[in-house]
């Protein structure tokens, strides 16, 4: 592919195809837009702006050009390797963003003295640092990263382990498949479920054709019962209960169990209201104290 931009060297004016032909120029030629130069013309540019780099002094005005440039004219080389991601459901620009830190990474650990192309290096940084935005990013939940990476050999485990039978593996072939414990195959499957999430008002559909609706996903949701907090606190209770002596918890009994008012307490047991009101508060009391010193 033909570029059709053109550079200065020094202070004459050259076409790309002349500074590219130049072994080791004194002067690096000023690209005014590195964006724009052919991905042909960018690799052979490359090599001259990266035997730059290292002789440069870091910090220094002229390194911050060389770097620069060399990080603009290869973006073409993050686009290329960024389509390959592009079916996912994440942003371009994100993966992009991502492959450009990886893009960089390789221009700062390139060695040319090793005489090695710098895609070869710098392809596998870019592929490397999208790949692992995605595995840290598309969890819906937060699970160790070795359950990430077991989610991916679990997959291949089943897809090549169906390809031999027609039922779905179990937990012991996959085991078997992957030279792992039982316990830790397990474990990955639970992660499993933690990448995708769904909505819990999604309809439910019956029969195979899916077009029946039987309810929302939220419907086979369990609440909380309010019962259960009462029967943890009756059982908490029956200690303290068995403390009281057997008037009181006679008058709790009528009071709370039969529902009597205090007066017909009174009457049933030959006391007046008032004082079945203080009977049952210094009950309440003692029950109180001795929840409060449990918590």
């Amino acid at each position: 592919m033909r570029s059709n931009s053109t550079m200065k060297a020094g202070t004459e004016p050259e076409t790309l195809s002349k500074v590219c032909a130049v072994p080791a120029p004194t002067v690096l030629p000023h690209i005014p837009a590195p964006q724009r130069v052919a991905p042909a013309d960018a690799r052979e540019l490359s090599k001259l702006f990266l035997q730059r780099l290292e002789t440069v002094e870091e910090g220094t005005p002229e390194y911050q050009y060389v770097r620069n440039t060399l990080i603009e004219m290869n973006l073409s080389l993050v686009r290329y390797v960024a389509r390959r991601f592009s079916s996912r459901r994440e942003s371009m620009e994100d993966v992009l963003q991502v492959g450009t830190i990886g893009l960089i990474k390789a221009i700062d650990r390139y060695d040319a003295s090793r005489d090695v192309e710098f895609t070869t290096l710098a392809v596998p940084y870019i592929q490397g640092e999208i790949k692992r935005f995605f595995r840290d990013t598309t969890w819906s939940v937060r699970v160790p990263r070795r359950l990430q990476e077991l989610r991916i050999d679990l997959a291949r485990a089943r897809e090549e382990l169906e390809g031999q039978g027609s039922h779905e593996p179990s937990v012991a072939e996959l085991a078997d498949h992957l030279d792992m414990p039982e316990d830790e195959v397990a474990e990955g499957l639970v992660a499993c479920n933690g990448y995708d999430s769904d909505s819990i008002d999604r309809p439910i559909q019956a029969g195979g054709g899916g077009k029946q609706q039987t309810g929302l996903v939220a419907d086979l949701i369990g609440t909380e019962d309010p019962a259960l907090a009462l029967a943890e606190d009756i059982q908490a209770l029956k200690p303290h209960l068995a403390k009281l002596d057997d008037r009181e918890r006679t008058l709790l009994q009528l009071r709370f169990g039969a529902e009597m008012t205090q007066t017909e307490i009174g009457e049933e047991l030959g006391l007046s209201q008032m004082h079945v009101s203080r009977l049952l508060t210094r009950a309440c009391t003692t029950l109180r104290k001795g929840l409060l010193a449990e918590g």
